[in-house]
C-alpha cells in the first residue's frame, strides 16, 4: 500500500488511492506543533483489512519525524491511541 501525504498551512491528509480514486484517508488540522486527527475513512468494501490502522501508524511516524504531537479527536484514532502504548510519546 502506497500512502501519500498532502498538506497546506493548516490542514493535511494521509491517503491511499487506486484507479477509482482515494479509497482510504486520514485527515488532520495543524496548529503550531499539534496535529488534530479529525477524520478517518476507508471505502466500505475495504473495511476490516487494517488500512486505517496503517494510515494512523504512518501519521504517528510523521509526527515523530517532525516533532509534532497528536490530538486523536476522531473516534477511531482515539481508540487506537488508547490501545497502543507505543503512541504515548506523540499524544498531546
Amino acid at each position: 500500500m502506497d500512502i501519500k501525504h498532502r498538506e497546506n498551512d493548516s490542514r493535511g491528509m494521509f491517503f491511499a488511492e487506486d484507479e477509482k480514486g482515494i479509497y482510504a484517508e486520514l485527515t488532520y488540522t495543524k496548529k503550531q506543533d499539534v496535529l488534530t486527527i479529525d477524520h478517518t475513512e476507508v471505502r466500505p468494501e475495504l473495511e476490516g483489512q487494517g488500512i486505517a490502522t496503517k494510515l494512523l501508524a504512518h501519521s504517528v511516524e510523521f509526527a515523530r519525524e517532525n516533532n509534532y504531537k497528536i490530538d486523536p479527536l476522531c473516534p477511531f484514532a482515539e481508540v487506537q491511541f488508547d490501545r497502543n502504548e507505543s503512541y504515548k510519546d506523540v499524544r498531546i
